[in-house]
């Protein structure tokens, strides 16, 4: 293994280095971070942004949390396990969330979880574009395919620069490849957003709308797009003019290759996912004139894995119910901000999330009033009200496992540190060994719970 030296207070301290380790602060998931680090913490991240340095170098390996708590009290593994196992075996409709901040392995293990108690399943960071994407499809390629081919990179509701740093100098804008071998001079950008933003002044073309407009503004392009004719007057209400809506058409008719990348900026106002559905459409639509396609931008962590993992188990993305013994869909029924606010579930496990601070009222009650289960590798808000926190070893940092980039190509971990504490895929399947061993009794008139074999 290859070694550097850090010199400190007159002494040198001879350090590990880890070449191309893999960074999950956001969903770049950026695969070539240089990592220089000791037995007890990473002193160097080398490549890494502002985002992915604290990531990094905010971890230690002391043991700063207690193994677990039990209503509050320090307790061990197998006593927090026993506890978990006691509360999920009791529970008719347990809800299992979270999933974005752990690695793919340990999501498999929640999805299996899931199926053995016949409960609910949740990520907290899923992306509403999958929505969108059973609708009607979307045309998408993969980032090393932008940062070879496009010259023209249109960012819609999002500030690269702010949320994901590397994304311009890696794979669009900044980026020398062999059919754009100047970089920025041959690639064109354009920003679609509300207000200015970091990344207003590396592009070529600033559009500003008016917020909550992107729907309207999106179906007008889709009427140009077709030929049709559009009142100035319904222009005129996005916030741009004629001129700019046919210079942008142009621009999108006239690339090689073009990209949409959007964000919660798009799906998180009026419209919702049928704002992602009209960006998908019109870049399927711009298709017939040249290639062009559309990518979602998930946030931090492992969210787009959570995405895969669970189509790739059940069928479906998020908001999946196992209480018929097979997987059903039903995003709002089975969402998990609906499930705790209107109390339908009597037990809740959440992993590597710290859903409190952004519930309403109504969910943060319910999860005081039921037994609720928090593994994560501190001790968070949701920790704080918790029957059973478990303390976990943090994915990337200490944990190895699989996580995927916002492309769904899938990146492996290389950890740096050992930790003091175990990962959660070993707890997930210590509390599933737990619970199998325990008997399934069945009420008087009521159905068998189906359990299946992994």
């Amino acid at each position: 293994m290859a070694r550097s030296s850090l010199s400190r207070a007159g002494s040198i301290m001879t350090l590990q280095i880890i070449h191309n380790a893999t960074c999950t602060a956001c969903s770049c998931v950026c695969d070539d971070i240089e990592l220089h680090h000791d037995d007890v913490r990473i002193h160097e991240a080398r490549r890494a942004c502002e985002l992915g340095t604290p990531w990094f170098l905010n971890y230690t390996t002391a043991k700063n949390f207690p193994a677990a708590l039990i209503d509050g009290k320090e307790a061990t593994l197998d006593q927090a396990v026993a506890a978990a196992a006691d509360y999920l075996h009791a529970a008719d409709m347990p809800l299992i969330y979270g999933l974005s901040n752990t690695s793919c392995e340990a999501q498999k293990e929640c999805v299996a979880l899931a199926d053995q108690l016949g409960g609910l399943l949740d990520s907290d960071r899923h992306d509403l574009t999958q929505i969108a994407v059973q609708m009607g499809g979307k045309v998408t390629c993969t980032l090393g395919e932008v940062k070879q081919r496009a010259d023209l990179v249109v960012y819609w509701g999002v500030d690269p620069e702010e949320s994901y740093p590397r994304h311009m100098s890696r794979y669009t804008v900044m980026r020398k490849s062999k059919f754009l071998p100047h970089g920025r001079a041959d690639r064109t950008m354009v920003l679609v957003n509300v207000e200015e933003s970091k990344s207003s002044e590396e592009a070529d073309l600033v559009l500003r709308v008016t917020p909550a407009s992107d729907f309207e503004l999106i179906a007008i392009l889709c009427a140009m797009l077709r030929g049709h004719e559009v009142a100035d007057s319904a222009i005129a209400e996005t916030g741009l003019n004629r001129e700019q809506l046919v210079d942008l058409i142009t621009r999108m008719k006239s690339c090689k290759f073009g990209c949409f990348f959007f964000s919660t900026g798009l799906s998180m106002t009026r419209g919702n996912y049928m704002n992602s559905a009209s960006i998908l459409l019109l870049a399927a639509e711009l298709n017939a004139f040249t290639k062009f396609v559309a990518m979602p931008m998930p946030g931090h962590g492992n969210v787009t894995g959570a995405d895969a993992v669970m189509r790739w188990q059940t069928g479906y993305p998020f908001s999946v119910s196992f209480n018929r013994g097979y997987p059903r869909y039903n995003p709002g029924e089975f969402s998990t901000e609906e499930v705790l606010s209107r109390g339908d579930c009597d037990a809740a496990i959440i992993i590597g999330a710290d859903p409190v601070p952004a519930l309403p009222p109504a969910a943060i009650d319910h999860l005081r009033r039921i037994p609720t289960i928090v593994l994560d590798p501190q001790i968070t808000r949701t920790s704080q009200l918790a029957r059973v926190h478990i303390t976990t070893a943090p994915h990337g940092l200490a944990a190895g496992g699989t996580a995927y980039r916002m492309d769904e190509l899938s990146m492996p971990l290389k950890p740096a540190l050992t930790s003091p504490y175990p990962t959660d895929i070993e707890v997930i399947q210590k509390i599933k060994a737990a619970v199998a061993e325990k008997p399934f009794w069945l009420a008087e008139g009521s159905q068998p719970r189906m359990l299946h074999a992994e």
